[in-house]
């Protein structure tokens, strides 16, 4: 259940709020503004502030494309020319806290006020556009469509959640994921989209050799599922545009596309030594792109020295860690970073709580689920000619972590007596 929204200016000032309990005040939002919105520290979806908790999440500026697709650019001006239509469409995508629909061309079905724009022909391209949209026989879809250059991209886009103990067991690995499609195709086309052969979604049947397997499928309205247990193909009459096909999880058989080996020795009180090794586990022609490990420090670091062969590394003293760039790592590759920590002597030794090495990275044309596109067909009653794109793209942005390999190594003073 959402409790309150609101809407900001750049000043911090509130500019539209819908409260949806009586015991929520209206004030709260400067605390969420100061302590959530302003604060880059805050990582955690959940955050608790006195008797308050917040549990916040950004979902690919939703309000801000509904936005744009009724008044244009949103900003300061068309939110305050535009306030009765926002609080419209808040009471349609959300009934009393709990949200209901944020299908832009089905919100354009139910809520037909005219916006406030620069200029009065598009509003009336909009209402003509609704009403067409009102008599169709979709209503995420208006059959008026009409492109020059009919095209269809697809691409499967995989987030890698990896923890890895000390030992190397694999605590967790699992994949979120998503199939987003741009549909840029004239009148109302019948679209046909085959996944892997293997491919089960069907919690009963998992367990079967060499097949992906994914969780918790969400399909777009548009989707009809009568042939995928035949074929593993599903039908649809696209929306106009941009949109989520599918979304997914994958908990079996994931494929880690980076192997991280660390080996972290504790010189005495007054040094730490590294050696972290970073393995491609994917094909020779692919390559990973924006590999960053942030490796971290005991907090009594003064200073490290830094050897890489590949990319850069550099010690950051405010986040305590040291920061590893590798521009690209091609399949078959392999890169090591050699470091020495240099520790201040302290009147009590600090515990240090050894947090894992955080990696970052993006793999083009790789999935770590394992699921594949392997076909998509476009069928219009003019059968024109469509041109299609698939593309795939596995990335880990703070989800991916390994705890070192730790080696304690004791120094002991011997005091010789002539």
């Amino acid at each position: 259940m959402i409790s309150a929204f609101f809407i900001f200016n750049q000043k911090g000032e509130v500019l539209i709020s819908r409260l949806y309990r009586p015991d929520f005040k209206r004030s709260i939002a400067d605390v969420f503004r100061i302590q959530v919105v302003s604060n880059s520290d805050v990582r955690s979806p959940i955050i608790t502030l006195g008797s308050t908790s917040f549990f916040h999440v950004r979902v690919n500026n939703l309000f801000i494309n509904i936005g744009k697709s009724y008044f244009g650019k949103v900003d300061e001006e068309s939110v305050k020319n535009n306030f009765v239509l926002i609080y419209e469409l808040i009471d349609e995508i959300c009934d009393f806290g709990y949200p209901q629909n944020s299908e832009i061309d089905t919100l354009k079905t139910y809520i037909t006020t005219e916006s406030i724009v620069s200029t009065s022909a598009v509003a009336a391209e909009e209402s003509s556009k609704i009403t067409m949209q009102a008599t169709g026989a979709t209503n995420w879809r208006r059959g008026d469509v009409k492109y020059k250059k009919n095209e269809a991209f697809v691409d499967v886009v995989e987030t890698v959640n990896l923890s890895m103990s000390a030992k190397g067991t694999i605590l967790r690995a699992d994949v979120d994921g998503h199939i987003q499609m741009r549909a840029y195709l004239s009148g109302t086309p019948e679209c046909k989209f085959g996944l892997n052969d293997k491919l089960v979604i069907d919690k009963s049947e998992h367990g079967t050799s060499d097949a992906v397997e994914l969780d918790d499928c969400r399909f777009h309205q548009c989707v009809r599922l009568h042939d995928f247990n035949s074929s593993r193909t599903i039908s649809f009459i696209p929306p106009d545009g941009e949109f989520e096909l599918m979304r997914y999880r994958s908990t079996s058989n994931v494929k880690l596309p980076l192997r991280i080996i660390p080996t972290v020795n504790e010189i005495g009180t007054s040094q730490v030594q590294y050696t972290i090794t970073v393995k491609t586990n994917f094909d020779t022609k692919l390559s990973a792109t924006n590999v960053v490990l942030r490796i971290p420090t005991p907090l009594n670091t003064t200073s490290v020295d830094c050897k890489v062969a590949n990319g850069k590394a550099k010690y950051v003293p405010a986040e305590n860690v040291v920061v590893w760039k590798l521009p690209r790592i091609q399949g078959g590759q392999e890169c090591t970073f050699l470091g020495t920590a240099y520790l201040t002597s302290t009147t009590t030794r600090q515990v240090w709580a050894r947090p894992p090495i955080d990696v970052d990275f993006q793999v083009l044309m790789f999935t770590a689920s394992g699921l594949i596109v392997r076909f998509l067909k476009v069928f219009e009653k003019s059968s024109y000619q469509s041109i299609k794109w698939v593309r795939y793209l596995t990335k880990a942005e703070g989800t991916y972590q390994i705890r070192g390999a730790y080696v304690f190594c004791a120094v002991r003073a011997v005091l010789r007596v002539a």
